[in-house]
Order: C-alpha cells, then structure tokens, then sequence
C-alpha cells in the first residue's frame, strides 16, 4: 500500500511499506473478529466432546472467517495518495482555519471503507474522523474540517492516520502517512487610528525632504548620468570637465523609522492565558508593528534580550516589504515566549547604538532600577510612548480607579525623561490608549497621520 502527503500548497506523493507481517496484520482483529474467532474454537471443541459434526462445520466457519479477512485485508494492496491543504496557513488567535483533505486512488482496484483520522493538538480541537466509501480505481474524495486556537504557536498536522477494514468488520489496518503541515496562530491585530503626535523629531516625520551625505543609491554630487534621468538635472559644468553627461543628485527624504520594544521578562508578567497582561503586550505589539508598515515606516521589533526578528535588516524592516515583513514578524511573535532575564540592559545597550526614530514600549511590571534604564533609551529616540501594565492588576482583576497605581513611580520617571507613559488597566482597548497618547504626547513628531515616504 502507498500513500503520500501534501505540504501547502502543492501536493507531494510518498509511499509507505506494508507495515509489518501478518502478525502485525491479526493485531488489527477488531472486537467482532475476536469474539467470532472465539466463538469457532469454542464450538469446534463443543462438537469434538459432543461428537456433532453439524456443530464442527459451525465452528470452523466462524473461526476461518476472521482469519480469512485478514488475509485478504492484509494481501490487498491499494494505491491511495493523500493531499492536505490548509487555508490559511497563518490565522490569528481566535481565528478559524479550514484543513482539506484529498484522498486518490491511484491503483487498479477499487477501495474498500477507509477510515480517515488526522492527528492535531488539543489546543485545535478533537481528532478529525471521517468514513469513506468505495473509492473506484482513479477516483477521488474530498473531506475538510476547522481548526480553531486562541493561544499563539506553531502547531502541526498531521501526518495523516488511514485505517482500512474489511466489509464484515472483523478486521482493521492502521497505516500513516508521512507529511504534515503547520498552522501558525499569530497574535490578534487591532487597527489603529491615524494619529498626529506634537513636537518635533530627529530621524522620522511627515515625509519632509533632507538630503543625504552618505554615499549609497545616491552616491556623491555629481554622479553619471543614468537611463531615465531627467535632462533638467544635468549638471553643465561637470559634464564638461570629465567629458559624459553628469547629473545632480536628487534630495530624498529619510524613510521614518519605528523600533517596537517588546518586554517578555517572566518576573513582569503574571497570569497565563489568551486574556493574560503578557497577551495583550504581545497582540498590542502586533498591531503597532502592521500600523506602522502599512504607513511606510521602517520597523524594528526588539525584545528585552536585545533580539530582533531573524532576517531583519540593520535598520529594520522597509515598509515596501509590507506582507513580508509582517509576516516575519507574526510568526516571531507568535512563538514569543517569556525569557528568564530580569532587567533590560541589553535592549538599552542596542538601542543606545543608534536608530533614531520612534520608540514604542510594551513593558510589564517596573521596579524603580528597570524604569531608570527605560528612561535612559529615551535619548536615542526621537519620541517614546510606553504602555506599562501591571500585572498584579490585571491578575486581580480589579479596576484601575480602585486601587492605588503600583506603576505610579515608574510612570513618572519615565514622564520625567520625555517618555509618554500610559498605565494600561485590565481589558483595556489599544485603540483608545493609541488616541489618548496623542493627546499627552510632548516631544513627538508625526506618527501615524501621514505616510513616510522614502
């Protein structure tokens, strides 16, 4: 027998071995094929003692039945390919994604009943199970189900379990393929008003023009004369003095940058769960991080380790990349887990190297140490919001106003440094704390209202 798989999006044939002799194959007998196998040797020593030769006949066909079904069930060799397709293959928390399965038969013969059962976790649901009829030779059946998770991960399917049996029901044979697939569930997104933050800041704005003194795609003033240059840049003088066409260099403007920093330290956060503080710091990252590309920002996710998201260029992610660079980013944040550190020296130590630009914050709980090295990364910033959720509030579930701030200090070090700092409260909306940053923001250029434009 042969089966094969599929991997998103095009299928893969495989096969497998017969798994195993005919020992293997009477390990299969099911319930009725024991019990009639049973019931014959007991009804052929019955008519031995008895002396019934009736009863013998009896006995021996209810004992060679089973065995017969196993012998054939074993000596039959089907040819059924498997497909799985998942759509999509990367679905937000709480999101539904469908998996369809495709059974071919690709032998001569035809197929018996073949019971179907595709191995997820728990987190997905219950086992899918699905019965199929006589498949005829070249034939084909289609079956799909849903799989749902509120927790983020990378969670596998498969490999597809078959189980073939034999029309009595007294046999059964479990054979498996071997491809399977994976199901991302990324943190959930919420979209984000434009928004306009007063002041002014070094690195990033609303798309203004400065020029550029490195060389690069620019190169130094003049440069040669390109295919498709505008004859109105053509610097005379130059042209004359190394003898080709030479042309001025054109002023563009800085592509806005945003670096989004991620607190996961296990001592910040306490609770567990989909409704947890470190969730919300997780979703709420997600979504600045998809707001700020889809405006053309240059974005960089930074954790408290002082890691980034593999393959991430030095400056961060161009938002020309949009889909791409957002999903590398949901699938680094839908592993994301808490780290066993208990400071942030090194997110501090990588950004004190440079990126000026916006800095976003997610932070869980703050001692009077932490909230004075996060105050000192306002320096390489040209604007800072911070959200900071208390995680005992949050595990109490009690309401913001009902309780004294235990972030009230670490709340106004940081204001104190030029930081906009909001106290996120339990089950709070980050579009509501988005727009109320707006309003108490200081110091801080153009955000989100107008698109950056490189």
């Amino acid at each position: 027998m042969s089966t094969g798989g599929m991997h998103q999006p095009e299928a893969e044939r495989g096969e497998y071995g017969e798994g195993g002799g005919f020992r293997a194959a009477l390990a299969g007998l099911t319930t009725r094929g024991r019990s009639f196998f049973a019931a014959g040797v007991a009804a052929a020593i019955c008519a031995y003692v008895l002396g019934q030769s009736d009863l013998l006949r009896v006995g021996l066909l209810l004992a060679l039945l089973p065995l017969i079904c196993v012998i054939v069930l074993h000596r039959t060799r089907y040819q059924v390919a498997a497909a799985r397709r998942l759509s999509p293959a990367r679905v937000p928390a709480a999101g539904d994604a469908r998996v369809q399965l495709r059974m071919d038969n690709v032998s001569r013969l035809p197929t018996g009943l073949l019971m179907l059962q595709d191995r997820v976790p728990y987190v997905l649901g219950p086992r899918p199970r699905f019965v199929l009829d006589r498949v005829e030779p070249g034939g084909s059946r289609e079956v799909s189900y849903r799989v749902r998770s509120d927790l983020r991960g990378r969670y596998p399917l498969g490999p597809l379990q078959l189980r073939l049996t034999d029309p009595f029901g007294m046999c059964e044979l479990t054979r498996s393929f071997s491809a399977y697939d994976t199901l991302t569930v990324v943190p959930r997104v919420a979209a984000l008003p434009p928004v306009r933050f007063g002041g002014e800041a070094k690195g990033y704005g609303d798309g203004r023009q400065r020029a550029l003194a490195l060389a690069g795609e620019d190169d130094v003033i003049p440069r040669e004369y390109r295919h498709g240059d505008d004859l109105r840049r053509v610097h005379w003088r130059s042209t004359a003095r190394y003898g080709e066409l030479m042309v001025r260099r054109e002023e563009q403007p800085q592509r806005a940058r945003c670096t989004v920093l991620l607190d996961t330290r296990g001592v910040a956060f306490e609770g567990a769960g989909p409704e947890s503080a470190f969730e919300w710091a997780v979703s709420g990252t997600a979504s600045v991080l998809v707001h700020m590309l889809e405006r053309g920002f240059t974005v960089r996710l930074l954790t408290d380790t002082g890691s980034s998201v593999p393959g991430e260029g030095a400056e961060g992610f161009s938002g020309e990349a949009t889909a791409d660079a957002a999903g590398l980013m949901m699938d680094t944040l839908a592993v994301v887990d808490h780290s066993d550190g208990t400071g942030l020296s090194r997110a501090y130590d990588v950004l004190r190297g440079g990126n000026e630009g916006l800095l976003v914050a997610f932070l869980g709980s703050l001692d009077e140490e932490q909230a004075t090295v996060v105050a000192r990364m306002r320096r390489r910033s040209g604007a800072a919001v911070a959200f900071v959720l208390d995680s005992d509030t949050w595990v109490r579930g009690a309401a913001e106003d009902q309780m004294p701030d235990p972030a009230a200090d670490p709340l106004r070090l940081l204001r104190e440094a030029g930081w906009t700092a909001l106290s996120v409260p339990r089950g709070a909306a980050l579009a509501d704390l988005w727009r109320r940053a707006e309003r108490e923001g200081t110091g801080v250029a153009a955000v989100g209202g107008g698109e950056a434009r490189s």
